[in-house]
């Protein structure tokens, strides 16, 4: 008897050390994901040239992230209780039943596995509060428009707003997706320049680009003093933006797109009314309604906002087209993005592994 505590006791303390490990390393890996990580690729410049692979980037730093935090929190709290998430988990489940001593290290991994819990269950109820009240103002948002709006005659799944502002969106919905455009941005483009825009809105639907979106806004408003979310979040909204232009370029030509988007964009007067500051890009000569500047040389629009740096850098990818990023590239940037989630995923089914 005495023999085989002693050879359970050096397994046990190894079981611990892996699971110490294990937690160490997913607090670390969380505290990359959480600042260095998104900062270095917001800054980056090649998500331009692969947004869709940049997307999934984003979206793997987030789920890894949220994995890496609760884990680390967890597999810590269980350290006591087992040396793995499931014997960790049933011993823990084990000793509530039957009394647990109170140790200070007892004490540190309850509050540990409080912490997780707690973490956990914000996020999750969190992301259930926004899809519920975004489903319920995208519902409402589709009331008001079928009560202000008209069928287009040319564009099937389509209304027509009676408005002067500009104005094209996608509304995704249960009772079936349309794309809204106003009366001024109809008057505003010209056929081709309208279908590019059609076509853009059409590509968020088709793509499901609203479910990533709502992702990413649930993660912001769930840590609202986190400024990296709110990074992400515009990053993400550049990003599906990209996605949607590459879509409706297929079938229409880049030029007429950039046309479109600098019209919508400056298709209405600065606050003091006076539309000229703007930023000039090598693009289309042509003539210009109010509030927007157009030359011989180039487009000019008001870009004194944040929507407005967005499409100025769509506009320069569309006039002058970056070098797609080469395969080998996306490839390795999609390891990374797998690796990102599968790292603490093993680590918090197998500490051992650590």
């Amino acid at each position: 008897m005495t023999r085989g505590r002693r050879h359970d006791h050096p397994a046990r303390a190894r079981e611990r050390a892996a699971v110490l490990t294990a937690s160490l390393a997913l607090a670390a890996l969380a505290l990359v994901l959480a600042w260095p990580a998104p900062i270095l690729l917001a800054r980056a410049a090649w998500p331009s040239r692969a947004p869709a692979t940049a997307l999934l980037l984003w979206q793997a730093i987030a789920l890894a992230g949220g994995l890496s935090m609760i884990g680390s929190l967890l597999t810590f709290g269980l350290i006591p209780f087992g040396g793995t998430l499931i014997s960790g988990l049933g011993g823990f489940a084990r000793a509530l039943s039957h009394g647990i001593t109170t140790t200070p290290l007892v004490v540190v991994s309850i509050a540990s596995l409080s912490l997780a819990g707690v973490l956990a269950a914000h996020l999750l109820l969190n992301l259930a509060l926004t899809l519920v009240v975004t489903e319920r103002q995208r519902l409402r948002h589709r009331r008001l428009v079928e009560l202000l709006s008209s069928p287009s005659a040319t564009q099937p799944n389509t209304r027509v707003l009676d408005s002067a502002a500009p104005l094209a969106y996608c509304l995704p919905g249960n009772l079936g997706s349309i794309t809204v455009l106003s009366r001024g941005l109809v008057s505003l483009l010209d056929d081709a320049e309208l279908a590019a825009v059609v076509e853009h809105e059409k590509a968020h639907l088709i793509q499901r680009h609203y479910v990533v979106l709502l992702a990413f806004d649930a993660w912001r408003t769930s840590l609202p003093w986190f400024p990296i979310a709110t990074r992400a979040q515009h990053e993400v909204g550049l990003l599906v933006e990209m996605l949607a232009d590459d879509t409706a370029r297929r079938s229409t030509d880049s030029r007429t797109l950039a046309l479109a988007i600098a019209l919508v964009a400056g298709g209405t007067p600065g606050r003091d009314g006076d539309p000229s500051g703007g930023t000039t890009l090598p693009g289309t000569p042509a003539l210009a309604p109010a509030g927007v500047v157009r030359s011989a040389t180039g487009i000019a629009y008001p870009a004194d906002t944040r929507s407005h740096d967005r499409d100025r850098l769509r506009l320069t990818r569309l006039v002058d087209p970056p070098e797609p990023l080469t395969l080998a590239a996306r490839a390795g940037v999609i390891a990374v993005a797998v690796a990102l989630v599968a790292v603490p995923t093993v680590l918090l089914i197998a500490p051992s592994l650590a």
